[in-house]
């Protein structure tokens, strides 16, 4: 019982010197807490180290309005200076309070050292919501240095990638910075150039020559970027260029930079360096070929020699002694990929096929693959030799199987084609065989001759000085024809889009005044028709084997339509009595053939 007694005693005196406690706690906290004071307004004065610089008017007056009729709701902080008071928060309460027309102000006065001050000022204008981007990222930018980007990320409530951006974005050149604050250019496009050296953004920004244009700087950034995933060498090798290092852990890696460009995706920034990794790789390249014995292909055909990179392919191929073939001399065999049922959805996924018709595609190219897998397996056994197909633009390499087309010489008349023998050296079989190929070739020259005739007729007539607009037919034939014929595929990509800003041009000035100083829509169409009719192909070319002369076909129709069927039908005449006399003929000889096996 005395013992209980004693327990209770203690405990009451414990609850005692903790209620003492907290009183002496809570006392010292309210003297540690700033007193709200109203300061004469005239003796207070912004920080002109303050990193916000820029302000929005309209919200500001918005701001200036509501202390007018409510008052300043919340204090700002202040230090002490010699002068007064200096704000270190709330400049845009103050700024507006002064718009209102306020000659006192409630503050809280706080003692800071400078760095400290600095430091409150930036975190808390980087909470706000209205903060300028750019100014956000050098702000950022000055944290940096004391604190790592996933410490800065939970102090102002982000993410860490958004805070990597912020941090990319200041190492923008003043130039694109102003876009970014004129609102012209987003922050994500602005990121994007801000990857690149200053050097390289100062280029970029001149060739704008002081207008924003998006899109020029989109492809600029697309040219002067590289995909490591496609690259030609080992992005973990820090040997390539030593100086450089490893891609993986390079500052110009856009994956080392936050998401950027994607969740973790490799790209280069810094073209110099990815380029001269590209060469090493090529000259290491042409020296174990060499030393293995192996075949270089670099694929060229004969219409593409005359390319500057092609050029300087074959020019290094010949300077260590590697024969040069283009690929339309030589046989390759490439390595088969056996195909999945993965791979066909993928390949059909545009077309809504049953499971049961997938198979059946899958069947079939499981079919292909087997035999290009036993001519793989077998290829040395019929004359190729191991070599390597080179991709001239990225150095890209595959293995494949190569071998040399040799040149027919003059053969022995027993020994010739059955296209050269004639029709007395030949079987009752092999007559059938040459009929059916010169009919073929004779369908052949007759489908040129008749577009050849439409062609002809559609010039005679006024077609090109027809005044009504043109139709999606002719549009669609025109737009074919001009892309097809007047780009090449290598300028089709590299300089599409362009065109139009060439030097070039700048000798022409007096047609291009003439031209828009006589301009009218019935120029155009005069224009786009006399085209449509001069780009067609004759020879061997017409409306059943050419893109462009197949859609000048469709679109004359609309027009000529029972000229046009006038020529077919008087070619359609003659090609059923040919095709008659021709079937009697076979049926002969298959008699023939019949008869000499009895």
């Amino acid at each position: 019982m005395e013992a209980q007694t004693k327990q209770r005693v203690r405990r009451k005196g414990n609850a005692k010197q903790s209620s003492k406690a907290k009183r002496t706690t809570l006392k010292k906290e309210q003297n540690s807490v700033p007193q709200i004071q109203m300061l004469e307004i005239d003796f207070v004065s912004p920080d002109p180290t303050q990193p916000r610089k820029t302000f929005d008017e309209q919200s500001l007056n918005h701001l200036a309005q509501s202390i007018a009729e409510h008052g300043v709701l919340q204090p700002i902080t202040v230090r002490k200076s010699d002068d007064g008071y200096i704000i270190v928060m709330g400049e845009r309460r103050f700024r507006a309070s002064k718009l209102a027309g306020l000659t006192t102000i409630p503050a809280m006065v706080r003692d800071y050292g400078d760095t400290e001050i600095l430091e409150v000022q930036i975190i808390e204008n980087l909470q706000r919501k209205d903060v300028e981007p750019t100014e956000e990222a050098e702000a950022i930018q000055f944290l940096l240095e004391r604190y790592e980007p996933n410490e800065i990320a939970k102090r102002l409530g982000r993410s860490e990638n958004y805070i990597r951006q912020r941090i990319k974005l200041a190492g923008l050149i003043e130039g694109f910075k102003v876009f970014v604050r004129k609102r012209e250019m987003t922050i994500s496009l602005g990121v994007a150039v801000a990857l690149f050296e200053p050097e390289q953004q100062q280029m970029m920004f001149d060739s704008l020559e002081g207008d924003f244009q998006e899109h020029r700087i989109k492809r600029m950034i697309e040219s002067r970027t590289y995909d490591l995933t496609k690259a030609c060498f080992d992005v973990t090798d820090k040997t390539l260029v030593t100086k450089a290092g490893a891609c993986i852990v390079c500052p110009f890696n856009a994956a080392n930079q936050g998401n950027l460009f994607g969740e973790g995706k490799m790209v280069c920034t810094r073209t110099s360096c990815f380029e001269n990794k590209k060469t090493k790789t090529f000259m290491q390249l042409l020296k174990r070929v060499k030393k293995e014995g192996l075949k270089l292909v670099p694929n060229i055909s004969k219409y593409w020699v005359d390319e500057e990179r092609n050029q300087w392919v074959m020019a290094q191929m010949e300077k260590v002694g590697l024969e040069v073939h283009l690929t339309n001399e030589l046989d390759i065999l490439k390595q088969p990929i056996e195909p999945t049922l993965e791979n066909i959805k993928e390949e059909h996924r545009h077309y809504e096929y049953t499971e049961e018709e997938l198979t059946e595609f899958l069947d079939e190219a499981m079919e292909s693959f087997t035999e290009k897998k036993e001519a793989w397996d077998n290829a040395i056994d019929h004359g190729f030799e191991k070599g390597i197909l080179l991709e001239t633009d990225t150095y890209l390499t595959q293995p494949v199987f190569v071998r040399v087309r040799e040149e027919t010489s003059e053969e022995s008349p027993g020994a010739k084609s059955l296209e050269k023998r004639k029709m007395a050296e030949c079987t009752p079989e092999e007559q059938i065989i040459k009929i059916n190929a010169r009919e073929l070739r004779k369908k052949q020259i007759e489908n040129n001759n008749q577009f050849k005739e439409v062609v002809d007729m559609v010039r005679d007539t006024d077609y090109i000085n027809r005044k009504k607009p043109l139709s999606t037919d002719e549009m669609v034939a025109i737009s074919i024809s001009l892309f097809e014929n007047n780009l090449g595929w290598h300028d089709q990509r590299e300089h599409f889009g362009d065109f139009l800003g060439d030097d070039d041009q700048l000798s022409r000035e007096e047609l291009v005044a003439r031209f828009k100083e006589n301009f009218k829509k019935e120029t155009l169409y005069k224009l786009l028709r006399f085209l449509l009719t001069r780009q067609v192909h004759l020879g061997e070319s017409n409306h059943t084997n050419d893109l462009t002369n197949q859609s000048f076909y469709v679109a004359m129709q609309s027009f000529y339509k029972d000229k046009i069927s006038a020529i077919e039908d008087t070619y359609a005449e003659n090609r059923q009595k040919r095709e008659t006399r021709i079937k009697e003929r076979v049926t002969a000889l298959e008699q023939q053939a019949k008869a000499l096996e009895d």
